[in-house]
């Protein structure tokens, strides 16, 4: 469904795409992840024709973004990160607005009702929340029917049930053969929705696979310590390949190799009033390791 070929952007002497390939197969769906400012966006941009990269090949639905814009338009939904909307428009006025571009589509009523947007169908656009505002941002994405649809930071701003609800909403989308592909921050929403991943990093895809396949090999054995850890900081510290990271008042323990565990353990059965946690591995582990990013908690 998509094809993209060393798909290259400069920005001046900044290259914000390096020679990205990327595809997602018909009914698929796919994540691109990457710390801010990696180039997600950008590379989104060119796969739907509103930016033209500097050099690379991409197709649609075996259509050109640019060259096919209008018939690609009528095969594909977007959702932007940032939306603009007419600031004296209804919800209902929108909506009738999209509707008219597509010689079919879905009642945008439905959708309405759907995403929790049917009681301010006669709301100024501009006075939705922000959480509000990126429902009927996704609800207008879906109303022509696409056949794939690209989503920019799906759920900022979204409460947890909302986030949900259109978890569920593009699950049953999935399932009925529309095809995805999207970026986020939030990992657990990668790994609920993505088939494939593909990690970018300055421009470049730095590791791809399914979401397991990327925690088995990029995510590290982590223990988390609460109470009275800094006492124990110190003899941590001196472990070479052992890396800490303090949360709040928990203290992280990743370990580069899981053979440093018996040390850590020798260590921490010394200093009984810290008290240890040890975590699962998870796509957030993975994705911090590979872009090199810290968390840390002010």
């Amino acid at each position: 469904m998509i094809q993209a070929a060393q798909v290259t952007v400069r920005y001046g002497q900044l290259v914000a795409v390096d020679h990205v390939d990327l595809s997602v197969a018909q009914g698929e769906v796919v994540g691109v992840v990457g710390p801010n400012g990696a180039g997600k966006t950008t590379l989104l941009e060119c796969i739907e024709g509103l930016r033209r990269p500097d050099s690379g090949q991409i197709t649609v639905d075996g259509l050109h973004p640019q060259s096919d814009r209008a018939a690609m338009a009528l095969r594909a939904g977007v959702q932007l990160q940032h939306t603009a909307f007419p600031p004296r428009t209804t919800v209902e006025d929108i909506c009738k607005l999209f509707a008219g571009f597509y010689p079919k589509g879905a009642g945008y009523a439905e959708l309405l009702e759907r995403f929790g947007l049917s009681e301010h169908r006669r709301q100024l656009v501009v006075k939705l929340s922000g959480g509000q505002q990126q429902r009927l941002s996704l609800a207008l994405a879906l109303l022509g029917e696409p056949k794939v649809v690209f989503l920019d930071e799906l759920t900022t701003g979204l409460d947890p049930a909302a986030r949900r609800v259109i978890w569920e909403e593009l699950r049953q989308r999935n399932e009925a053969g529309l095809t995805i592909l999207l970026t986020s921050h939030h990992m657990d929403e990668i790994e609920f929705l993505c088939d494939h991943v593909a990690v970018l990093v300055k421009g470049q895809i730095m590791a791809r696979g399914t979401p397991a396949q990327l925690v088995a090999s990029h995510s590290r054995e982590s223990l988390e310590i609460s109470g009275d850890h800094g006492s124990v900081r110190p003899a941590l510290e001196a472990i070479s390949g052992v890396q800490l990271t303090t949360t709040g008042k928990r203290l992280l323990v990743q370990l580069d190799d899981p053979a440093l565990r018996a040390k850590v353990d020798e260590i921490l059965a010394r200093h009984e009033s810290a008290a240890v946690r040890p975590l699962n591995p998870s796509l957030e582990d993975a994705y911090l390791n590979l872009t090199g990013e810290q968390a840390h908690v002010l």
